[in-house]
């Protein structure tokens, strides 16, 4: 418990100065009028590609968890778990939302919460390979304008060397995946903490525990090529938007801003990720030279109006299942 509130204290802390920052030297009316003046056709287009992104998750899930027999388990119920999870991560503090969609899917299947978390873990490899590889196409494409500087470097030579980095990631991730043994005898070489190097080592085991459900090279194909389509998909949701606020920048620059979320994502905040959300946005646009109001009004229009749809699906999923937000609890005690 006193965990729990020390790191609510620090999200909120987090949020705060991000928001701080995301305000400072923006004119509210301005803002506003950028808000106003937004083509609303864009906008939901870019709305319902965001939300349907959430679908996308369903065929990617069913190919990595089954239920304990060996069964697939229907769309429905694995529709339903992301959609009270995700809600329950817009309006629930600690990140419960994870949990939730691992009991909500117990309940409504019979996967196991273990097997069921496992799978989430699994998931998130998934995500974290392909933003490294779209974050890769990002840095390579985005085009960031000469003129864009950072205490005199020029950020547009520094984004094309920078794309090694992916490049080196994604095959640091092959070592780990297809040997584990190498790869945790590389980290215990190389960090001198061993509680890090105790972690790393844990993470790798997780990840592979989380994949061992994968027995066939086609289920591994069909589960990174539904992990391609989603992040595209929700890249190109930014990307629409962007033309709803007439933003002068292109896909690559919505790969890039949408790697950068994925990362201010996992630093602690309050529910909803406001905040972390918003000043990921502006420092992006801000690179490409984009009017720190139009900026603002961008992220804030954006977020506000991605955030409705999929919580409100996730009540709706609430009410439709025999889950409640109690069953948290005994999903994290039961993983504990």
């Amino acid at each position: 418990m006193r965990n729990r509130a020390i790191a609510g204290v620090i999200g909120a802390i987090i949020t705060i100065a991000l928001l701080a920052w995301v305000l400072k030297d923006v004119s509210f009316a301005e803002v506003w009028r950028s808000a106003r003046q937004a083509h609303w056709g864009y906008l939901a287009a870019a709305v319902g590609l965001a939300t349907f992104s959430f679908v996308i998750r369903v065929p990617r899930w069913r190919i990595l968890l089954h239920n304990e027999d060996g069964t697939t388990i229907s769309p429905v119920p694995l529709w339903h778990a992301i959609a009270i999870g995700f809600m329950a991560n817009n309006l629930i503090p600690f990140r419960a939302g994870e949990v939730l969609r691992a009991v909500a899917i117990s309940r409504l299947a019979k996967p196991g919460i273990a097997r069921a978390l496992s799978s989430l873990v699994a998931e998130r490899l998934f995500d974290g390979i392909t933003i490294i590889a779209l974050l890769f196409v990002g840095l390579l494409t985005a085009g960031i304008p000469a003129t864009a500087t950072i205490n005199g470097i020029d950020l547009g030579t520094l984004s094309a060397r920078l794309a090694i980095a992916p490049a080196v990631l994604l095959i640091l991730c092959a070592v780990a995946l297809g040997f584990p043994d190498l790869a945790k005898r590389m980290v215990r070489s190389v960090v001198p903490s061993a509680i890090v190097v105790e972690r790393l080592c844990q993470l790798i085991d997780g990840v592979r525990a989380g994949l061992s459900a994968l027995t066939s090279p086609s289920r591994v194909l069909g589960a990174a090529g539904w992990s391609i389509v989603h992040w595209v998909s929700n890249a190109l949701s930014f990307y629409l938007a962007f033309q709803a606020f007439s933003i002068a920048v292109g896909f690559g620059g919505a790969l890039l801003m949408q790697s950068l979320l994925v990362v201010l994502i996992a630093v602690p905040s309050t529910p909803g990720y406001f905040g972390v959300f918003e000043s990921a946005i502006k420092a992006v646009l801000i690179v490409f030279g984009v009017d720190a109001n139009t900026a603002v009004a961008y992220a804030l229009t954006y977020h506000l109006a991605t955030f409705v749809p999929i919580t409100v699906l996730g009540l709706w999923s609430l009410w439709r299942t025999p889950v409640t937000i109690r069953a948290v609890e005994l999903g994290a005690g039961t993983a504990q």
